[in-house]
């Protein structure tokens, strides 16, 4: 089965609502069409199932740094997890998973799951809504986007949309958005691309009269668009009924968990034969200010709810793929608007406690054809941490979204450079990249990299030495809150080392960070500033 390019068009939103097995749908379209269709080019099957964690999921009590248990144990009094209760990972002695995600620890050790350590981006937002925004956007913290990455991906392989669709070889939605809305993921220059399977509503309760001849006038000529959209809109969600009729599950799905109904749903209906390549399905409450765990018992609580919803509704979807024969064709991928701080904070009714808003955090991917394994250094804890320290990035989330169309929709320039705007790094997260074959690689050309300090911590200043390959590089500081605060190096450079003063340029003391990225490669460096 091959899916070709879908179209764009349009911009407001036409609503025309159905339900699915109790999910409701919504599809949008908009008001401004393209005057031709440009012929269809990539050819794939592959499918990707994008899971939102709303509301900021906590990545240090997600993927434990047991390398450094005692410094996690003394910034987090209130939250930490009892180290005999954490699960370990196949050839990982650095890092364990939260007790809840042993449908996650499955994945891993069966190398079917991919840990992205400290993915975020620079100067980060700790709004939820602003963030959730750049994150479905691809855009800099400073800079406001009205399209989504994944609408100007579909927008490159489909142009024309709505015009012409569905069709006979494109009968089926572009995307498809379960159990929640982030419509600005799938917002092209011209078009809203998803169906939205949100409200209860009655499926087939369609607006009457929308084949009855419209006026020759301006508002008949509008009246005629909005009833095309509502047939597209009809015929769209009749596939997805259709595919679901057809479709079975195998695999038991847990109960009580909103995330495996979700993932349930999407199973069946690609067994079905629906041909969209697009799903995003969202588990909300990971703002987890209080009472975030347990007292007297810290593995329990909301967040190890959460995580393991996740990570048992993840492993029971994977089961399914598996056992219909469609588990190659398939990938998964989590991601939250942001992680929490280090410290924890004493909120909680209960004196539990939790944790607010921070910056990077793991990012998950899953499936048959992810590389396996951990993707980056185990994160730094300082010794001393106060309220606004933070993890810094190691990995910007756009190079996670390049290597993911490089790797599984197999985009290439310039249409990559097109959706993501920038050039970003590849990462060995999907099998058969184009650039780089494994995590081994990437490690060995990281060891190609060497990032160091004379003096820590920074008084006055300090020298930089670094060791590069050849190609572009950046050299940044990085303060506790994520913040870019100087790019020390950026341009190209030869093979060879090189030297670079930094002076404390009034910095308000604290633990900071330095970032050395060349291409896939990247090293981070801890370092204090005092006075």
């Amino acid at each position: 089965m091959k899916r070709r390019h879908f179209l764009q068009s349009a911009a407001a939103g036409v609503v025309v609502p159905t339900v699915l097995n109790g999910l409701p749908v919504k599809a949008y379209s908009n008001n401004s069409l393209l005057d031709a269709l440009v012929n269809p080019g990539v050819d794939t099957d592959h499918v990707l199932v994008l899971i939102y964690l709303g509301g900021g999921n906590d990545g240090i009590n997600t993927v434990i740094p047991v390398d450094q248990y005692s410094k996690y144990v003394a910034a987090r009094p209130n939250v930490f997890i009892e180290q005999n209760k954490l699960l370990s990972l196949n050839g990982q002695t650095k890092i364990s998973l939260h007790p809840s995600m042993g449908g996650f620890q499955t994945l891993y050790n069966e190398n079917k799951l991919t840990i992205v350590q400290s993915v975020g981006y620079p100067n980060p937002d700790y709004s939820h809504f602003r963030s959730t925004d750049i994150w479905t956007s691809g855009s800099d913290s400073d800079q406001i986007l009205d399209t989504g990455w994944m609408g100007r991906y579909l927008n490159t392989e489909y142009p024309g949309f709505p015009l012409g669709y569905p069709n006979a070889n494109n009968p089926d939605p572009l995307a498809v958005q379960v159990g929640g809305n982030l419509p600005l993921l799938f917002q092209g220059p011209n078009a809203q691309m998803a169906m939205n399977l949100s409200n209860p509503d009655i499926f087939g309760a369609w607006p009457s009269g929308i084949d009855d001849p419209a006026p020759n006038n301006n508002l008949g000529h509008e009246l005629t668009f909005i009833r095309t959209l509502n047939r597209q809109s009809k015929s769209f969600a009749d596939a997805l009924l259709n595919a679901y009729i057809k479709g079975t599950n195998v695999a038991t799905y847990p109960s009580g968990n909103y995330l495996a109904d979700a993932l349930k749903v999407i199973a069946r209906v690609i067994k079905g034969g629906l041909k969209t390549r697009l799903y995003l399905v969202n588990l909300y409450g990971f703002d987890t200010h209080s009472d975030q765990v347990v007292v007297g018992n810290k593995s329990t609580g909301v967040h190890a709810n959460l995580l393991q919803n996740l990570a048992d509704a993840s492993l029971a979807f994977q089961r399914d793929l598996e056992a219909m024969s469609l588990d190659n064709r398939v990938l998964g991928m989590t991601f939250s608007e942001f992680g929490r701080r280090i410290k924890d904070n004493m909120s909680g009714a209960s004196g539990a406690g939790g944790t607010d808003h921070g910056a990077a955090a793991p990012l998950f991917l899953f499936g048959k054809n992810v590389q396996g394994g951990v993707v980056g250094a185990n994160p730094f804890i300082p010794a001393s941490v106060n309220d606004n320290d933070n993890l810094p990035m190691q990995y910007d989330f756009r190079s996670v979204y390049s290597s993911v169309l490089q790797d599984w929709f197999c985009v290439k320039d310039p249409a990559l450079q097109e959706i993501l705007l920038k050039n970003y790094q590849s990462l060995p997260i999907v099998k058969k990249s184009n650039c780089i074959t494994s995590v081994d690689d990437l490690n060995a050309l990281n060891d190609n990299l060497s990032l160091d300090v004379s003096s820590n911590p920074l008084v006055e200043r300090v020298s930089i030495q670094i060791k590069t390959m050849d190609g572009y590089a950046i050299l940044q500081l990085i303060n506790p809150l994520g913040t870019v605060v100087k790019t020390i190096c950026k341009g190209n450079l030869k093979t060879g080392t090189y030297h670079y003063d930094l002076e404390n340029e009034n910095y308000p003391v604290g633990n900071y960070y330095l970032r050395l990225q060349q291409g896939s490669a990247q090293r981070s460096l801890p370092i204090i500033i005092v006075r």
